[in-house]
């Protein structure tokens, strides 16, 4: 910016990066569909667009939450810088979306090694890139020139060639990076044979340009237009069938039976560096595309294998595998025979909750929901709701958010969905066993409104409760409460502090069912014992006549115990 005639140097802060993020998620979102146009490798599914889009939806929510938690005070930039990386890997899709994790994860790691400063400089920038760079190739298991691997590393080699960095204009920098990128995108297909025959550049590498500009706009000030894919692209082809034309070629690296994979395994692993090592040799033997980002205990791991079940049980072998996608890439033995599948039929009806708890997710499945799992403090992106309505290939979608956080990001994804044709009801549940009530009275054979119409009043008559461990001492709608307490909350407000897990529940089945009810709904979290139902049931039985009881098992990352009364 001009000031008496001079340059500003631009520095990199914590508002920058928030403004980054915001401006990336733009721009990916303006060319999600021609990214995923061109998506011809490693698999020509056409996603990576969108699998960008989704991880960067994550970063950027995870940023803006770092900036409301500590409010009115701005994050450091370090701090910013991790939450960023943070939220790209939990919310990492696809292979291009876990590699750009890892080169925001790199960048991090030079961001963030002064924990006191709250800007970066133009070197710190240029050494950020470079670090981003080597992240990424170290976290592919077998890397590949003309990828977004390639265009990563033009972007770190242009940054570090700016004419002193040290002046700290970051701004240089940035632009500098963003023009290596493009000229290295533009030269992938001359390196990468599957591209060359499609006539496109690389998907990836297409994606992280456009990140890359969202950084130069975010240090400038001024919009950087979206960039056109490369001449080669011929836009009919894209349109009409280029995809179709690569299927036959688009994956290099086929295991010994010559055909290509046929599973995306994508999961989040809590485990050590040395139980991940193990884990890159197995998942090597078993498929390709193989990408491992993350550390300090936590990782994505995403590998195309034919045996997605092999692939989940060495994550069970190396640590905690959670939030488990596997995606069929759903065209056969067309990669070898050139014959394409014929279109999946549309169902009419289907139902999309989001889930804590992996018993939980196995109870709404056998309902026949497609569900979205979550853990505490880790709440679904839009996208990731967007994602299952696609899954559930219905013409009809009942949507349970579970929680009244997620209100907004439910109501986004179900316009997202609407825009593409799907007809979608949004029934504001907040709790889990709102949805199971929900589910008892849904009839895929009745008319949507009126099924909707019943689903939404058999939650809304449903009162919902929860027992939680209170983390440190705080004021509550009860009283004060010390770490280790028993916290009793219905309807989301704390109604009930105790030292004791079975009888506050038992205190909050009492205040509930004091109003009345006919069905009591008991989800046990994994760190209570089976006794805990058997006594619940037993009381409520005991005191409030004709009142049924229903226990299920919520397993890992459900609440201690959730209670529904309707």
């Amino acid at each position: 910016m001009p000031l008496g005639g001079e340059q500003v140097p631009q520095n990199l802060d914590a508002v920058a990066v928030r403004a980054w993020c915001g401006l990336a998620l733009d721009a990916l979102g303006g060319a999600r569909e021609e990214i995923d146009a061109i998506n011809v490798y490693p698999v020509a599914d056409g996603d990576t667009g969108t699998n960008l889009y989704l991880t960067v939806e994550s970063a950027s929510q995870a940023v803006d939450a770092a900036f409301t938690g500590l409010d009115p005070t701005h994050p450091t930039l370090a701090e910013a810088a991790r939450a960023m990386a943070h939220g790209a890997l939990i919310g990492a899709r696809g292979n291009s979306g876990t590699i750009l994790s890892q080169l925001l994860r790199g960048m991090a790691q030079v961001l963030g090694a002064d924990r006191d400063t709250d800007h970066a400089d133009g070197r710190a920038l240029a050494l950020a890139l470079r670090r981003a760079a080597e992240a990424a190739y170290q976290a592919v298991a077998h890397p590949v020139e003309g990828t977004v691997l390639t265009v990563a590393t033009a972007a770190a080699d242009a940054a570090s060639g700016v004419d002193a960095p040290a002046d700290g204009d970051c701004g240089a920098v940035a632009r500098a990076a963003y023009d290596g990128a493009c000229r290295a995108l533009d030269a992938t297909p001359g390196q990468l044979a599957v591209l060359g025959r499609a006539g496109v550049v690389d998907a990836g590498g297409r994606g992280l340009v456009a990140v890359l500009g969202a950084l130069v706009g975010a240090l400038s000030g001024e919009p950087v237009p979206l960039r056109a894919a490369s001449p080669l692209l011929r836009a009919a082809e894209a349109a009409d069938g280029v995809l179709a034309d690569a299927e036959a070629v688009e994956c290099q690296d086929v295991p010994a039976g010559g055909t290509a994979p046929a599973f995306e395994v994508i999961y989040l692993l809590e485990a050590d560096d040395t139980a991940v090592a193990r884990l890159r040799t197995r998942l090597d033997g078993l498929g390709d595309s193989l990408v491992v980002v993350g550390g300090d205990g936590l990782w994505n791991v995403h590998v195309h294998v034919n045996d997605a079940g092999a692939a989940v049980e060495a994550g069970v072998e190396a640590g905690r595998p959670h939030r488990i996608r596997i995606t069929h890439f759903g065209v056969g033995d067309a990669h070898t025979a050139g014959a394409a599948q014929p279109p999946r039929e549309r169902v009419q009806r289907g139902i999309v909750a989001v889930v804590p708890g992996e018993g939980l997710a196995g109870l709404y499945a056998d309902a026949g929901a497609t569900t979205v799992p979550t853990r505490p403090g880790e709440p679904p992106a839009s996208g990731e709701l967007v994602d299952a309505i696609r899954r559930a290939h219905a013409r009809e979608v009942v949507l349970l958010p579970n929680d009244g956080e997620l209100r907004h990001t439910a109501a986004a994804a179900a316009e997202q969905a609407r825009s593409e044709g799907v007809r979608v009801a949004l029934i504001p549940t907040r709790s889990a066993v709102q949805g199971i009530a929900a589910l008892a009275v849904h009839e895929p054979d009745r008319r949507f409104d009126e099924d909707v119409v019943a689903m939404t009043s058999a939650a809304g008559a449903t009162r919902y409760a929860e027992l939680a461990v209170a983390e440190r001492q705080s004021w509550t709608m009860a009283g004060i409460c010390q770490a280790g307490d028993v916290l009793g909350l219905i309807d989301g407000d704390v109604a009930l502090i105790g030292d004791d897990t079975t009888r506050t529940a038992r205190s909050v089945l009492d205040r509930m069912l004091a109003a009345g009810g006919e069905m009591v709904t008991l989800v046990l979290g994994n760190d209570v014992p089976d006794s805990l139902g058997d006594d619940l049931e037993k009381h409520v039985r005991e005191v409030h006549l004709a009142v049924d009881t229903v226990v299920y098992r919520g397993g890992r990352q459900s609440a201690l115990l959730l209670i529904g009364v309707e």
